[in-house]
């Protein structure tokens, strides 16, 4: 009887070794090893325009790259409205997302707020300390935000109004007072345009609807017309353009998306090129365990005057030889 109980015992201890090995090991039905994760990224875009799908595409295309079909997108676009970053954002967090796209300032500032704990990781924003309300800024957040500045040197887009318009002696600058990307960027370049003795004016507006009188109004008091990276400006460009070509004012862009709709010149980034980066940063986070708090936001390498060549002949401006044409940069 005795032998019988302790070979009983064996055979359950037996079963129980295999049972808890199973387990520990992953290999019980409906788990997952780390080889098969499937990333999930939420992806919240401000607006519909050229820069931003560059910067998105960009994006998509080097974890695409790295990743293969172990990511997938969740692509929201707010449609230019700030309250609609803040819903996606959100649904991105309840849904639990790996990694979040931010792509805009409005989208940054969104999905900071939505959450402390899930990466999020910036694209096609200017300045990331007023973005975020730093007051001192080290170029690290110190948490869970990080990514990719789209600035181009501000004193090199104030020196393609100077080359461009040589006889210019007043330059407007355009923007949407509530885009601090947009302010930051006016305020930084009016002590280079005054430099070179122009005199500035500034044209700003909160209401796209607001924006044919608006330019109307620059283009009758300035030489030459001065856009930074804007998102309201840049889903209204086509308008813009319409207004300044009658008027024969050309305008100098912040970013090579507006400028291919309504300007004439610019010095620009490649934002597909911004987007990518962000892309190979999301995933030294998501598969390297990089800590988004400790990595430093990158900035373009590569600045490029580019000229749009129609634009400039209907205007008469002749561009300077180290300007190429942005269609062969496309």
């Amino acid at each position: 009887m005795k032998k019988i109980f302790a070979k009983a015992l064996c055979f359950v201890l037996a079963f129980s070794l295999i049972f808890c090995f199973a387990a520990c090991t992953g290999s019980t039905t409906g788990e997952n090893s780390a080889d098969d994760a499937v990333y999930k990224i939420g992806i919240c875009q401000f607006s519909q325009h050229a820069a931003l799908d560059e910067a998105t595409e960009g994006f998509k295309a080097a974890l695409k790259q790295k990743l293969g079909d172990k990511v997938v997108f969740d692509y929201q676009n707010a449609s230019g409205e700030n309250t609609n970053t803040t819903t996606i954002c959100s649904k991105f967090v309840s849904d639990g997302v790996d990694l979040i796209l931010a792509n805009s300032t409005a989208s940054l500032t969104a999905a900071a707020s939505a959450t402390s704990e899930i990466p999020v990781v910036g694209t096609s924003i200017t300045d990331y300390a007023s973005a975020l309300g730093f007051d001192e800024w080290t170029g690290v957040t110190g948490y869970n935000v990080t990514g990719v500045s789209d600035i181009a040197p501000l004193d090199k887009q104030a020196q393609v109004v100077r080359e461009i318009v040589p006889d210019a002696k007043t330059v407007g600058i355009l923007y949407c007072s509530t885009e601090s990307n947009s302010k930051y960027q006016a305020d930084t370049i009016i002590p280079y345009f005054e430099a070179m003795g122009l005199t500035v004016k500034i044209y700003t507006f909160v209401d796209v609807n607001d924006i044919f009188s608006l330019v109307t109004t620059a283009s009758q008091e300035c030489d030459v017309i001065y856009t930074p990276t804007d998102n309201q400006v840049a889903a209204i460009a086509g308008a813009v353009n319409n207004v300044l070509e009658s008027a024969g004012i050309p305008l100098v862009a912040g970013d090579t998306g507006t400028c291919k709709l309504a300007g004439v010149a610019v010095a620009g980034i490649d934002y597909y090129d911004t987007g990518f980066v962000a892309g190979e940063m999301a995933y030294e986070i998501l598969v390297n365990g990089a800590n988004p708090a400790e990595m430093e936001i990158r900035t373009a390498s590569v600045i490029t005057k580019m000229y749009v060549p129609e634009r400039c002949e209907f205007l008469g401006i002749t561009a300077p030889e180290d300007y190429v044409d942005i269609n062969a940069e496309s």
